[in-house]
């Protein structure tokens, strides 16, 4: 099928060009990030970039910022040619960028994270504080991001944090803001807020570059968009005038399935069992406070809640990485219809977890989920270094048989690399997770924990994986899945635990509206009927 482009209707428009970048060309040994891209974003709109991951898009962007030099091409600010060879000269071109991965130091204050390499008084001044306070109390007021200059970052909110980050780049003069992933670590509420933010913005005459996977987002947020697929130009769209599956169609060069395709469940015999589970914070808090619920062989049970209602505790307990202060978990096997002794696995840790045949998705990828200075092949036997079909008597590894694995992990799950040497930080985020899932399903678990698994993963990771945790459901497992998009866990989940402060506030089933769940989700009671 032929793409429909919209370059004629976006060239049409009557705003001028914010930013052109003319053919850009960027590549590195064996791999070609942008081959002849070009990008077209007018003055005071919201332009949406979006791509797979490893499209190229966050080569593009880090070389309007002047992180990465291209091989080729021009960039045109304003209509001016401009030579960006690093963020020093992006900053002068009024350019500022917002990282997915925050970049802030989280002692530091408010005021000295937005204010340092630029601090008032200069080098041949001591630093002027409360100027520093004043600048930032006028800035915030100026576009309504309210914040207080004197707390330190580590004592902040996520979303709070990404407004420090935003600020921070509207101090240094910036009139073209690139948000890369902005959303992907927020909450509902605090995405509507940042949505709010952004048009704000544009509304005081800035100029957007918005990259995200959720094309949700895009839709409700963007006037125009670019896509990329495999480092080219796929298409340019006005959003008013496309819909999720032509974006996702162009994204990925095929027809998506942008809803979960599922038989019905036919649960069998418990597998998990969590009882009365209490378990505190890092700061000593109670975070657990009873939580008790069952996961069944061949069904997915969803955790759904607002972040930091004790969903990432919960996870760690299961998993062996946090203790708890009472209560019990435990697994009971079940093969082939039959089902083995219960097994106690509440103060394990998270080595005779996994061996006990509990698998685990965690929700950071990058701190907890790999070694990124280590090789695909190495993450694919990461904790199970020590079992028989990798090593001789738990001492000498097998190197052959574990290439031999991470090979075959490799084609089945679709990761996409070179070779299996690759290191696991050269990976973009969805292949990243896809050795992660590909290590933990190919180890045959009774049951698996996937924590937030589609988290900053593009629209083709997303199906492939819901696909995945499908056949695991399908093949007997028990799953529990915790996830902050709704969406996602209305569609997979064959029944829905609600977590509120520590606690499950209901569990329903998968035909609660949002309006229903939102309610629980902030404490309430479902409507009896």
């Amino acid at each position: 099928m032929q793409e429909r482009t919209a370059t004629t209707s976006v060239e049409e428009r009557a705003l001028p060009l914010a930013v052109e970048m003319r053919e850009i060309c960027k590549a590195w040994p064996g791999v070609v990030a942008n081959d002849h891209v070009n990008l077209h974003v007018r003055k005071g709109e919201i332009h949406a970039l979006v791509g797979e991951n490893g499209a190229g898009k966050s080569t593009l962007m880090n070389i309007l910022y002047g992180i990465v030099r291209p091989d080729s091409g021009e960039i045109h600010i304003n209509g001016q040619r401009v030579h960006i060879v690093g963020p020093r000269d992006a900053i002068r071109a009024g350019i500022g960028m917002v990282h997915q991965h925050f970049m802030l130091i989280p002692p530091l204050t408010v005021a000295e994270n937005i204010v340092l390499g630029r601090e008032p008084g200069g080098l041949a001044a001591p630093y002027n504080a409360k100027k520093a306070r004043a600048d930032i109390l006028e800035l915030s007021k100026r576009y309504a991001l309210p914040i207080d200059p004197d707390v330190r970052i580590e004592k902040l909110s996520v979303g709070l944090q990404q407004r420090v980050e935003i600020l921070k780049v509207l101090y240094r003069g910036a009139d073209i803001l690139v948000m890369d992933e902005p959303t992907g670590v927020l909450t509902p509420q605090e995405t509507f807020e940042l949505f709010g933010v952004l048009r704000g913005l544009v509304a005081q005459g800035k100029t957007i570059i918005f990259i995200t996977h959720k094309l949700r987002e895009v839709l409700e947020l963007t006037d125009t968009i670019t896509v990329m697929r495999r480092g080219k130009n796929a298409g340019e769209l006005v959003t008013k005038e496309t819909n999720q599956a032509e974006i996702a169609r162009m994204m990925v060069g095929r027809e998506v399935l942008l809803r979960v395709d599922k038989t019905a469940a036919h649960p069998g015999p418990v597998v998990l069992r969590v009882e009365n589970l209490h378990a505190e914070s890092d700061r000593g808090l109670k975070i657990l406070q009873g939580v008790s619920f069952e996961v069944h062989a061949g069904e997915i049970l969803g955790i759904a809640g607002v972040e930091g209602n004790g969903q990432s505790e919960l996870v760690e307990v299961l998993t062996g990485m946090r203790p708890a202060t009472s209560g019990k978990v435990s697994l009971t096997p079940v093969k082939e219809g039959n089902v083995g002794p219960e097994q106690d696995i509440t103060k394990a840790g998270a080595r005779v977890v996994r061996r006990a045949g509990l698998a685990h998705i965690p929700e950071d990828r990058r701190g907890s989920g790999l070694v990124l200075s280590d090789s695909i092949t190495d993450n694919t036997i990461l904790g199970r270094q020590r079992w028989s079909q990798f090593s001789w008597r738990g001492i000498v590894l097998l190197l052959r048989s574990i290439h031999q694995w991470a090979e075959r992990l490799i084609k089945d799950f679709d990761v996409r690399t070179p070779t299996a040497n690759v290191l696991a930080r050269a990976l973009s985020g969805g292949n990243q997770q896809k050795v992660i899932i590909a290590r933990e399903f190919a180890s045959n678990p009774l049951a698996l924990v996937a924590s937030q698994p589609t988290r900053g993963v593009d629209i083709g990771a997303i199906e492939f994986i819901h696909r995945r945790l499908i056949e695991q459901r399908d093949a007997g497992k028990a799953v529990l899945l915790v996830s902050a998009e709704l969406d996602e866990i209305r569609s997979l989940s064959d029944r829905i635990a609600v977590m509120y402060e520590g606690c499950i506030v209901d569990i329903v089933g998968p035909e609660a509206s949002e309006e229903e769940l939102g309610v629980l989700m902030t404490g309430g009671h479902a409507a009896t009927h």
